[in-house]
């Protein structure tokens, strides 16, 4: 699966274009500020139905325009499928798949997989829980449309709850015990595909991190007993790098012994007092570590950036692995903050024929050639001044 074509009408900075895309590489080149991350924001909406950048639709469209149009051309195999979108301000937003209208946006999600790596990823680490577990919904909802659906029941529950435990009336408990037992239901539901998620995903999260960082105990799959590797050991004596130790562990109220519906009963009268709902599945969380040790206090820029690199492609490979389709891969700004060592090692890694068509930005037209100069891969390179693309 690839993005053949794209057009594009005021979508943020960017008046007009139309673009027809390698299956492989696409590199976007310019300065900061001209546009570069609007074309992969673009990108990114005909997967998700909305902006990576911004919520509100009508701030994306450009301010001297009254509406945006994006038109994505994919192929599948032998088929081609076309994916348009369409908003006018104070208008219903019009989504289409060969010019039907879906009736509900969440039946899109998963049709094309995508996987976004930029450097808005370090919220992942800096921010709270919610940037987390939207990590987990955005893998999980691509490939499984009942969580998709469970999830969105549940905070439609937790909405209704939130709203009951913050009336000034007299709050009748019956009403809460009849929201907490559907919440239950769907929540365990919820537990059950996330925990599954994150015990398959953390081997391929290591496996990545290994390799971009170097770690001396990743040899690139090299076996230290054949005869052409019988200096293996000395290497490994004689290497004095710290290994990277790390590790991302899911965190839930419901891996407690105490069920959910009892938790919601032991503290409904403190959730009266704050307004709002303490317990359930959207205060899960994934505790990210180095060394054992929070990232967030440890980790250095590079190591940070590693991680959430890793994590990104280890999301590309998973979500390859359950849909059968190839996911297109975005990568924003990918050398900011790496050294030479860990951008070769991505590199190479992106490079094989694992992974599909990738767009890639950079305000520098010399790490573009690095990239290309490693692979006999077709690529194109596209030039973004002030909206404008050649």
């Amino acid at each position: 699966m690839y993005l053949n074509h794209l057009t594009i009408l005021n979508y943020r900075n960017v008046a007009e274009c139309d673009l027809t895309f390698s299956p492989k590489i696409n590199c976007f080149l310019g300065n900061n500020g001209m546009g570069k991350t609007n074309l992969l924001d673009a990108i990114y909406y005909l997967s998700f139905c909305k902006s990576h950048l911004n919520p509100v639709d009508n701030q994306i469209i450009k301010h001297d325009a009254d509406f945006f149009m994006i038109q994505g051309e994919y192929v599948f195999g032998e088929q081609v499928e076309n994916i348009s979108c369409g908003v006018k301000r104070r208008r219903k937003k019009q989504f289409m798949r060969n010019k039907k209208e879906y009736d509900r946006l969440a039946e899109h999600i998963g049709f094309v997989p995508l996987v976004l790596v930029s450097p808005a990823d370090n919220s992942l680490i800096d921010d709270g829980s919610e940037e987390r577990r939207r990590f987990m919904d955005i893998v999980i909802s691509q490939y499984d449309r009942k969580y998709l659906d469970n999830l969105m029941i549940y905070n439609s529950l937790l909405q209704n709850r939130n709203a009951l435990l913050k009336t000034l009336e007299k709050i009748d408990d019956t009403m809460l015990e009849i929201l907490e037992e559907k919440m239950c239901a769907v929540a365990e539901q919820i537990f059950e595909c996330r925990q599954k998620f994150i015990e398959s995903f953390v081997p391929v999260f290591k496996e990545f991190y290994n390799k971009i960082s170097g770690n001396p105990t990743c040899h690139c799959g090299l076996d230290p007993q054949s005869p052409e590797n019988t200096n293996d050991s000395d290497f490994r004596q004689n290497d004095t790098r710290q290994k990277e130790d790390v590790d991302l562990h899911y965190i839930s109220h419901l891996q407690q012994d105490t069920k959910l519906d009892v938790q919601f009963l032991q503290t409904r009268e403190r959730d009266k007092i704050l307004g709002y709902t303490t317990h359930g599945i959207h205060k899960d969380d994934l505790k990210m570590t180095l060394q054992e040790f929070p990232l967030k206090n440890t980790g250095s820029q590079g190591q940070n950036k590693t991680y959430v690199t890793a994590m990104k492609l280890a999301q590309f490979v998973f979500l390859k692995n359950v849909s059968r389709k190839t996911p297109i891969l975005l990568l924003d700004d990918l050398f900011d903050k790496l050294d030479t060592e860990r951008v070769t090692k991505i590199v190479e890694l992106i490079s094989n024929d694992d992974f599909g068509q990738i767009f890639i930005t950079d305000t520098n037209r010399e790490h573009l050639n690095e990239i290309l100069s490693k692979t006999q891969i077709e690529s194109k390179i596209f030039y973004i001044s002030e909206g404008r693309v050649e």
